[in-house]
């Protein structure tokens, strides 16, 4: 299936990122909580029996990975009583023709718990209307800290100028992998901890390039003199696409590249049931990933071996405590059960707050308000800015033909709020050394300090999207 085009554009006039296919999922019938060997050869035969109701052209491509190789990576962690579960999910590649048909055709057999098609993963990038075109790159590409206030002290910013004295203040030793589209890591202040893309294949569209540029460039890019200074420098950044893998794939992959105590940064959002999965111009009804039963098992995965997740919430203006959001869609498994009220993937979940007033010559309501866009309720555990970004990517405030001289003053959305919140937690971890904090240690932090949210006209605190963390106050504390 084709990717299509998203019909939303930035100032800069940038296409925004192309939307890639759908993703049919299938769950197959429970072989119990543990992974023995009986478990094993009735999944083997549970599969067998699903390829066979596949077209010729298309298979089954175990999510979580080998079947024999999971138990072993599932060993030391909290959650081996109940490995059994991630054997159970699969997604389907090939020529699939109509998924809806296939899955509808699939959930009538037997073996088959749930069968359900994932509507396109989108970057929470917030709609820009303006055409502003930057001027060409000078000789020598200015210092572009000073536009970065998000760097400076509470309650502003987060404090990351504090941090970066402090040893290991710099995100020093941390690792994050970032789940998104793709990524220009020969920018040029993109050069000193990058790894690259270890998984997927990166799609060569632009708007995704730009995002994935914008992110790298918010939590790590370069310590130098010119363009912008990353939240945690130091910190190692690598990159999965979910271009070829899907996304629950893409987080377990980056799970088992990372260690206790490093970050995944996911960096999608979804059309939601508000407006039955489908997508709207405006982003309107999207949400959090982690409402699709195999992310969200994904996500748990990682957690339970003790990485950090990070997830935007999306750029929906939903209210993720409404009660749309408890009923069971039918295509998922019986044992599912809303995430965003009672069933906790473990996640920190990120919206999008007010910059202060001004900032860039711009408005956008009180500092640190719900930006109306936003998706809120008691599942956020922390905001980040949602405007006014300072980045790497883009080229609306620095241009010209060279791509790995572009910067931008206008980096949004969720997008922009979940690398704020990625940054200060590598620079947090990267200060306490090998002492490193769990993931509910983490998300308890960022919930018990930092600059409280603010209330905008029609946008009460009430709305909940989290305090901006303030990194001197989380190391006092934790």
């Amino acid at each position: 299936m084709a990717s299509t085009r998203s019909s939303r554009q930035r100032r800069s006039g940038t296409p925004a990122p192309a939307v890639p296919p759908g993703e049919l999922i299938v769950v197959t019938v429970s072989t119990g909580p543990e992974i023995t060997p009986i478990a094993l050869r009735e999944n083997r035969s549970v599969r067998g029996r699903v390829d066979e109701l596949l077209p010729a052209t298309a298979h089954l491509v175990p999510i979580f990975g080998p079947d024999n190789r999971l138990a072993a990576r599932l060993a030391d962690t909290p959650q081996a009583p109940v490995a059994g579960e991630y054997l159970s999910y699969y997604s389907v590649h090939g020529e699939l023709g109509d998924l809806g048909e296939l899955a509808h055709r699939l959930r009538a057999d037997d073996t088959v718990a749930a069968a359900y098609v994932k509507p396109a993963a989108e970057p929470p990038l917030a709609p820009l209307a303006e055409n502003i075109v930057a001027a060409r790159a000078p000789a020598v590409t200015p210092d572009f800290r000073a536009r970065q206030a998000y760097l400076d002290a509470a309650p502003h910013g987060i404090d990351a100028v504090w941090a970066h004295g402090q040893p290991g203040g710099l995100g020093t030793g941390v690792r994050v992998i970032d789940i998104e589209g793709a990524w220009q890591f020969t920018h040029e202040d993109l050069r000193q901890n990058q790894g690259g893309i270890i998984g997927g294949t990166a799609s060569a569209d632009l708007g995704w390039r730009n995002h994935g540029t914008a992110v790298a460039g918010e939590i790590s890019g370069d310590l130098n003199a010119v363009g912008v200074t990353g939240i945690a420098p130091e910190a190692h950044i690598r990159a999965i696409s979910i271009f070829g893998i899907g996304s629950a794939a893409a987080i377990r992959s980056a799970a088992d590249a990372l260690n206790p105590g490093d970050i995944v940064l996911i960096e999608l959002h979804r059309p939601g049931p508000r407006f039955d999965y489908q997508g709207t111009p405006d982003q309107r009804g999207y949400i959090a990933v982690e409402w699709w039963p195999d992310d969200f098992a994904a996500i748990r995965y990682a957690v339970s071996r003790g990485i950090i997740v990070v997830e935007a919430a999306g750029n929906g203006a939903e209210n993720l405590d409404d009660a749309v959001y408890d009923t069971r869609p039918g295509d998922f498994p019986t044992t599912w059960r809303n995430p965003f009220r009672a069933n906790d993937s473990g996640a920190i979940v990120v919206g999008a707050g007010a910059p202060p007033p001004g900032l860039h010559g711009r408005d956008h309501g009180p500092a640190r308000s719900r930006l109306d866009f936003s998706n809120h309720g008691a599942r956020l555990d922390a905001q980040g800015w949602g405007r006014e970004v300072t980045t790497t990517g883009y080229g609306d405030l620095q241009g010209g033909p060279d791509e790995d001289l572009w910067y931008t003053d206008e980096f949004s959305g969720t997008s922009s709020a979940s690398p704020i919140v990625v940054g200060a937690i590598a620079a947090y971890q990267g200060i306490r050394g090998s002492a490193r904090a769990t993931p509910d240690q983490v998300r308890s932090l960022l919930r018990a300090t930092g600059s409280p949210q603010t209330a905008a006209a029609g946008r009460p605190v009430t709305q909940r999207i989290g305090n901006l963390p303030d990194l001197r106050a989380m190391t006092a504390k934790g």
